[in-house]
């Protein structure tokens, strides 16, 4: 007969009483979405660990903070992506370059395509950079978090802690920013779009 699996909320209330296993047994559970979250912001293995360490040390020190309305899964990643943009605007970087560095796409592209489709990938690539670049950072996370990370728009909702209508608004005219940004950069792709 197997134990009873506890639930986010039980392992809550187990550390807050003290049982550091309890804890323990959240970071398990949870690191590898946390390290699929920060990974979207830095792609240098050393950055992506010391991120996560963070986002867990600052959420065991937070956890009697947690109140339950959001779930333990989303405010620990609310936490994570908070640690990542500081980080980043603390090294002085855009969160958008690591989104899809054109190297790692390159990467990912099977060998047998002509070079001539790698090339147009990481023009691309190097173009859709180029725009988010030009969004001011309430724009480019919602536009982030939607079409690269693919996330509901409850995701993003509750990730920054907005209401969903603000998410559409942000993503419309994150969406009609970077169509602009693009035209302006990119005068030549104008008739495609």
């Amino acid at each position: 007969m197997q134990p009873a699996v506890s639930t986010d909320k039980d392992l809550v209330r187990e550390t807050l009483e003290g049982n550091q296993l309890s804890f323990q047994l959240l970071v398990e559970r949870h690191q590898s979405r946390l390290f699929a979250v920060v990974r979207s912001y830095t792609r240098h293995a050393v950055e992506v660990e010391d991120i996560v360490q963070d986002s867990f040390l600052k959420a065991f020190r937070r956890l009697d903070s947690f109140q339950h309305q959001a779930s333990f899964s989303t405010w620990l990643q609310r936490i994570a992506v908070n640690t990542a943009l500081d980080f980043i605007k603390r090294c002085g970087r855009s969160p958008i370059r690591a989104v899809e560095d054109p190297e790692l796409v390159a990467e990912r592209i099977p060998q047998i395509l002509a070079p001539s489709a790698r090339m147009e990938r990481e023009e691309i690539a190097d173009m859709t950079h180029a725009a988010l670049d030009e969004l001011p950072d309430i724009f480019r996370s919602v536009i982030v978090m939607r079409e690269f990370e693919e996330r509901s728009y409850q995701e993003i909702a509750d990730l920054l802690e907005i209401s969903i209508g603000t998410v559409e608004s942000r993503l419309y005219r994150a969406r009609a920013r970077f169509k602009e940004a693009l035209l302006r950069l990119f005068p030549e792709f104008g008739e495609s779009l």
